[in-house]
């Protein structure tokens, strides 16, 4: 029998979140204290109205309906003080659970309402997410995205963006967005410039459309990642493609609950990904909109599925494989978050059974997990 891990331990673990939406990830209560200051007029002004707007919950209809809730957020987002403030504080939420890398996503496009250059939009960001890791040591990554409804030239213009601050923070370009009627293949030039400048992409795809979606992203587009990937389990022959070539799912079990595109948590293909060996990742999508992180994504997989510790060692090790770091960076922070999984076990009557890592902890410390972290017992590829 799997011994039940709380929260709290997985909490604990070292971990990444390699798809997280700004825009989908802020504070509550940021949100209301920019509105007043910003003179911004919200739906309401009061906290508990405000997040049952905010929430998917279960009165989502589809991935179109979950997407609603980003007018509200996006409207306080428009200025380079609320950028700067958002970024830090999603890094600073994510280092209290432990990440140790993120990736944070969004389009410099929808910030540009107030007047707001792109370049601006994404300088913001990044001053942000440097006063997090100067504060807390957190490694981050940022992530452009296309949005699929609008036109070539607009992603192709978040493209150059990627070209202009690669070295400099950004680490990869993503199209995201509704998927149905909106194909991935429009935005080719968009990626294919990406990757002309030896750029990471990802793609959102096989959320609220079927495997072809997933095919584009892959074939017309060059993704090296897949986001969400839900659908992929209706084509077993793509199926293999992906597990043949350890290209990463960024998998968001809750969101993808919300959206619809898994009927249930206990149905989300999520298992049988992990089962057949593909190169899962857990990951938040929008920590406010679905209420969720990623040590509580993780936890509800274990409730769910059963999945025993040395699975999310597993899991854990996947997220840090597929980061789109330098090879000689992942490498070091592999073998720092390697040596911190040896050090404990499963719980034994409500305590962690920990043994002497072989390797010691190296590189900055974390917030709660140097001490307390599970080992990875065997490293997919």
């Amino acid at each position: 029998m799997t011994p039940e891990l709380s929260l709290e331990f997985i909490e604990k673990l070292p971990k990444t979140d390699l798809h997280c939406h700004l825009d989908g990830s802020l504070r509550l209560d940021t949100i209301l204290d920019l509105a007043r200051k910003q003179h911004v007029k919200l739906p309401t002004f009061d906290r508990g109205e405000l997040f049952n707007l905010l929430y998917a919950g279960e009165k989502c209809a589809s991935l179109e309906d979950y997407l609603k809730a980003f007018d509200i957020t996006l409207s306080v987002m428009q200025t380079e003080a609320a950028l700067e403030r958002t970024a830090f504080e999603l890094a600073e939420d994510a280092w209290k659970e432990n990440v140790r890398y993120l990736e944070v996503r969004y389009s410099p496009l929808l910030h540009t309402r107030e007047g707001l250059r792109p370049a601006t939009v994404v300088e913001a960001v990044m001053r942000g997410l440097r006063a997090a890791k100067r504060q807390y040591g957190i490694r981050y990554g940022v992530i452009l995205c296309a949005i699929r409804s609008l036109s070539s030239e607009s992603s192709l213009r978040i493209a150059e963006l990627c070209v202009a601050f690669k070295n400099r923070g950004v680490v990869g370009f993503d199209v995201a967005g509704a998927e149905v009627g909106n194909p991935a293949k429009v935005h080719r030039q968009a990626f294919q410039l990406v990757i002309d400048n030896n750029i990471s992409c990802t793609a959102h795809a096989g959320e609220s459309f079927g495997p072809d979606s997933i095919h584009q992203a892959l074939h017309k587009c060059g993704a090296h990642r897949i986001g969400h990937g839900t659908r992929l389990v209706e084509n077993g022959d793509l199926l293999n493609y992906v597990n043949d070539h350890r290209i990463p799912l960024e998998v968001c079990p809750s969101s993808n609950v919300q959206t619809k595109a898994a009927s249930s948590f206990e149905t989300h293909p999520v298992d049988f990904y992990v089962d057949y060996g593909l190169r899962v990742t857990i990951n938040t999508d929008n920590r406010l909109i679905t209420d969720t992180t990623v040590s509580k994504e993780t936890w509800l997989c274990h409730k769910a599925f059963g999945w025993p510790l040395s699975t999310l060692k597993e899991i854990i090790i996947a997220g840090f494989k597929s980061g789109f770091m330098p090879y000689r960076e992942k490498a070091d922070l592999l073998a720092e978050v390697s040596a911190e999984l040896a050090a404990i076990q499963a719980p034994t009557n409500g305590k962690a059974a920990e043994r002497q890592a072989e390797r010691p902890v190296t590189g900055a410390a974390s917030p709660a997990a140097l001490a307390e972290a599970p080992a990875a017992t065997r490293t997919p590829q």
